[in-house]
């Protein structure tokens, strides 16, 4: 088994500029690393509904051009992609955290949850995760934190995308019961529109209350 401090410098990349595609993926490969697995979340600053982690392991030549940080995709771009992902056989899994749990545990430790029942869910063992950000996930597997990483690595990419358009989803679904609040359009993110709601209404079910605005 390779050295972990060395795995985790990739030396090769110095930050200065995006590296050549799969470059991080192609890395842990090298040091004979199999399974790996990109890992991003979605809903870590919303006041209200879950934050959703997915890890993604891609098969070898899967063509993921025009993917990249959620954020920087349209709606529709994303939901393309989504289906183009699931088509295209990536071994995914979805880890979810409610806002209960965020309210007791706070929202760091509420998205590492995720994330560990995300990698928890692949239908393979991952041999080796990459992870954005900065917090490794607490799991006993070989792993390296990227900054930036959904936008400097491939299956990170992927993962966001993953994350972002399932939790979407869910905020569509809370909508149906709350609709006065516009999920369906600030996905429970404080706008001007949604505090006007809190503010005159109050939290509903499904609102974080132990973050600043909601109570």
């Amino acid at each position: 088994m390779p050295h972990k401090k060395k795995l985790a410098l990739f030396p090769q990349f110095k930050g200065s500029s995006d590296p050549e595609p799969f470059y991080f993926e192609k890395m842990a490969a090298k040091w004979g690393y199999r399974n790996i697995a990109g890992i991003d979340e979605a809903g870590r600053g919303p006041l209200a509904g879950p934050v959703v982690a997915a890890a993604v392991v891609l098969p070898e030549g899967v063509n993921l051009e025009g993917i990249t940080d959620s954020k920087k995709m349209t709606e529709v771009a994303r939901n393309r992609a989504f289906n183009h992902l699931v088509k295209s056989g990536v071994w995914m899994g979805i880890g979810v955290a409610s806002h209960e749990e965020i309210d007791q545990v706070n929202i760091l430790n509420a998205t590492l949850q995720a994330m560990k029942r995300a990698v928890a869910s692949l239908p393979v063992e991952a041999g080796f995760l990459l992870v954005d950000g900065i917090n490794p996930v607490p799991l006993n597997i070989p792993q390296k934190c990227i900054k930036k990483g959904d936008r400097l690595c491939q299956s990170i990419s992927a993962a966001s995308v993953i994350a972002k358009v399932y939790r979407d989803r869910i905020m569509y679904s809370y909508h149906e019961r709350y609709p006065v609040y516009g999920f369906d359009k600030n996905k429970g993110y404080g706008t001007r529109e949604h505090m006007g709601a809190i503010r005159r209404l109050g939290p509903c079910p499904v609102h974080r209350l132990t973050f600043k605005g909601v109570c």
